[in-house]
């Protein structure tokens, strides 16, 4: 597994406000959304392109444009959907599937609860959007769905990842066909298996929390 920490000055600040116990839900979702554009940059450097004859006001000349299919996002439930306009802004064509897994907080092990995901996803790019890379049991889970369903290659955009988790989901893929493209990589992963030093718990800062 190739991983790819993205190491730019915007990034670097970005993500030090976003890591801010202070920084409000609004401020919180933009910075997501600002990261993950930027991430996107060099998680899509390897996809397929074409050449097109096209017209400019002056004369023709050859472009690329992307190839067919059109690439397969699919965001985590429910943090990565936070994650999802950063990248389609970049794709808009692109299509979205769903993965929704829930991490048990005594065993850490994930569990699936939703999946719309396409029964092919050969011959085009696919992307997991998930924010956090922890112990990598949610994230080995997706990709393995996506591999069963044909797809050659998925990439792994993460805004923070635990050494341990990136350890673990390169046992699991030793080849070249997975990538993980990640803002930062941090020191450990706690007790409670939450990375440290982390930004908490990414959904409720997104969304809010639901328990009352």
């Amino acid at each position: 597994m190739k991983v790819t920490v993205v190491d730019h000055p915007v990034v670097a600040a970005k993500l030090g406000a976003l890591r801010e116990e202070s920084t409000p839900t609004p401020v919180f979702r933009r910075l997501v959304d600002d990261l993950v554009t930027l991430l996107a940059y060099e998680a899509t450097r390897s996809l397929g392109v074409e050449p097109v004859t096209i017209t400019t006001p002056i004369t023709t000349t050859t472009g690329v444009r992307l190839t067919s299919p059109p690439p397969l996002v699919v965001p985590v439930l429910r943090a990565g959907v936070g994650m999802l306009d950063g990248l389609i802004r970049l794709l808009p064509d692109a299509e979205v599937g769903f993965a929704g897994l829930v991490r048990d907080e005594t065993t850490a092990q994930p569990s699936w609860y939703a999946e719309r995901l396409p029964e092919d996803a050969a011959g085009r790019g696919v992307f997991v959007l998930d924010p956090m890379l922890a112990t990598g049991g949610t994230l080995i889970a997706v990709v393995q769905a996506l591999l069963a369903r044909g797809a050659e290659a998925v990439t792994c955009v993460c805004l923070l990842a635990a050494p341990e988790g990136i350890e673990r989901v390169r046992s699991a893929f030793p080849a070249d066909n997975v990538s993980l493209v990640v803002a930062a990589v941090d020191e450990r992963l706690d007790e409670r298996a939450y990375i440290v030093p982390g930004l908490g718990d990414a959904g409720d800062r997104l969304f809010g929390s639901a328990a009352g």
